[in-house]
């Protein structure tokens, strides 16, 4: 880096879709800690856009604007609630994500943070779900490849029913560290492994 120079630091939207939040205890705490980071974007879809009605240019140039995105949702029937898939489907259209001129995403990163009702040991070969909530979220990450971007490893909350209140402040906790070091950049493979809800990471968060 050139001296005098100020490295730019990444920036972090958090895309949120809850269509019942008042009833989500898991959601709403780790609602409230990717708030309390500074430097991230929060965005509460359904909040936002009660009536679907998505407005896509707006939404595009947030994208363009942030480095990381990160999905947040409840794991709804294997996959994301209906506004995200809907944002999904307007967002990320052709010749803006993807396609021969569709290049705005291109080096970014993209995050799952998802919680499951379901204990981990029920996302598994051997348990009620079969798959893993990793191998589950295969279309994201298809998604991500075809957009030119990177998928980093889940973040997942897990067990969420049965959970006790200290354990869902861990986890809360976790995820604002993990936010902070998306947008900061400098988060080793070590510190990775040391949060829990991270599934199956193989190296460090900076390209």
């Amino acid at each position: 880096m050139i001296a005098g120079m100020v490295e730019m630091e990444p920036r972090v939207l958090v895309l949120f879709a809850h269509p019942a939040l008042r009833k989500s205890r898991c959601n709403r705490r780790l609602l409230a800690a990717a708030r309390s980071v500074a430097g991230v974007t929060v965005r509460d879809l359904y909040e936002e856009y009660s009536d679907f009605m998505i407005d896509v240019p707006r939404e595009q140039d947030l994208l363009r604007a942030h480095d990381v995105i990160v999905f947040q949702h409840p794991f709804y029937w294997y996959s994301c609630p209906a506004i995200l898939k809907e944002w999904m489907d307007l967002v990320l259209e052709h010749g803006f994500a993807y396609g021969e001129t569709g290049r705005a995403l291109h080096g970014k990163r993209l995050l799952s943070a998802v919680t499951t009702g379901g204990a981990a040991e029920s996302y598994s070969g051997d348990g009620l779900n079969v798959y893993t909530v990793r191998q589950m979220l295969v279309p994201f990450e298809q998604t991500a490849r075809l957009c030119g971007m990177r998928f980093l490893p889940p973040f997942l909350v897990q067990g969420t029913f049965t959970m006790k209140p200290d354990r869902l402040e861990e986890h809360a906790e976790d995820y604002a560290r993990l936010l902070e070091a998306l947008r900061d950049g400098n988060m080793d493979a070590e510190a990775v492994h040391s949060l829990p809800g991270i599934d199956g990471f193989q190296g460090g968060l900076v390209s």
